[in-house]
């Protein structure tokens, strides 16, 4: 199976964001009416709680739906909230041994026909970002130049409340935020539609994993690793599916072995049972990303491909890539 990765460089959103979004406009139009227009909130709906929960975003989201024509299902997508419900799976860790530079390393497991395949390097506001693009205004997992990374996975629950999309949460703690606590404080108060994983590193080595739950009160745990539930089993279909017990085990395996390298670390997650196969259900892995805080760097693995990338000389690039199948 093929899938094509771009590397995409463009400081505030601009005609290079306009024409990927009318690319795959009809396709994210499709899903977020897909449980009919009535069950989405209306444009006022979307506006307040922006302006409620993320005011500072709210001049780059109007900028973004003018680049977007105007319209207003256009607006209330790329608001994110309440959108539909949408699964991953991912598996996801922070490295800090003594010794060795800070490393969140995640993969994001999820269907290669709805992935966006775009990762942007942007300055919205004060912070330059690099980040894995979701919902074309979100963001997958990703770094700022004072040194925050983060990444999210399915917390392994069906509930959907009211809230935001995580990949808009995201975005704006890359977008305003300089560290993990100051992050994690964020992420206390701004709700979330579905149960998330949400993993904070920054280049002091500090580090914490919120859980999100709708309709209850995010809860930050000092986890270095979390694959797809939070404290027990709520879905044990999926949990079953996508062997989220079976990856946690791998990830403390690894971060409990005083004989792990950093980059047999990173390795191990380009291996059963962290790296996945099954793309016809939704729970492949697309790709590997190595954050590094203290030097602003990243790394996008696959087995046979690495893309390196920085803040400070970001590559724009098209990368066409073969998915391993079973």
């Amino acid at each position: 199976m093929q899938i094509t990765i771009e590397a995409l460089a463009e400081t505030r959103p601009g005609p290079l964001w306009q024409e990927r979004f009318q690319e795959l406009w009809p396709y994210y139009h499709r899903w977020y009416l897909a449980e009919g227009n009535e069950n989405r909130p209306t444009y006022l709906q979307c506006e307040r709680a922006l302006r409620q929960h993320m005011p500072e975003l709210v001049p780059a989201w109007e900028h973004m739906v003018e680049l977007a024509g105007g319209g207003d299902v256009e607006a209330r997508f790329l608001s994110l909230y309440r959108p539909p419900p949408y699964l991953t799976g991912c598996s996801q860790a922070v490295w800090l041994r003594e010794g060795d530079e800070p490393m969140l390393v995640r993969n994001y497991d999820y269907s290669p026909h709805l992935f966006e395949s775009m990762i942007w390097r942007t300055q919205w506001h004060a912070h330059p970002v690099i980040a894995v693009s979701d919902c074309l205004i979100g963001a997958l997992d990703g770094i700022n130049d004072a040194g925050l990374a983060v990444s999210l996975n399915f917390g392994g629950a069906k509930d959907v409340g009211d809230g935001f999309g995580a990949p808009l949460v995201l975005r704006y703690l890359l977008e305003f935020c300089s560290s993990a606590s100051e992050a994690a404080q964020v992420l206390r108060r701004i709700p979330i539609h579905m149960a998330y994983n949400i993993l904070l590193l920054d280049r002091q080595g500090d580090y914490t994993t919120a859980f999100t739950s709708p309709g209850s009160p995010t809860i930050l745990h000092r986890t270095e690793a979390s694959t797809n539930h939070q404290d027990r089993i709520a879905w044990p279909l999926h949990a079953e599916a996508t062997a989220t017990l079976e990856r946690e085990r791998r990830l403390f395996e690894m971060l409990g072995s005083r004989g792990t390298t950093p980059e047999e670390f990173v390795e191990d997650f380009l291996r059963p049972p962290l790296y996945q196969t099954r793309y016809e259900r939704g729970y492949g892995t697309l790709y590997t990303a190595v954050y590094r805080p203290l030097s602003g760097r990243v790394e996008y693995r696959w087995p046979d491909r690495i893309l390196p990338e920085s803040l400070a000389d970001f590559r724009v690039e098209t990368i066409p890539l073969e998915l391993a199948l079973p």
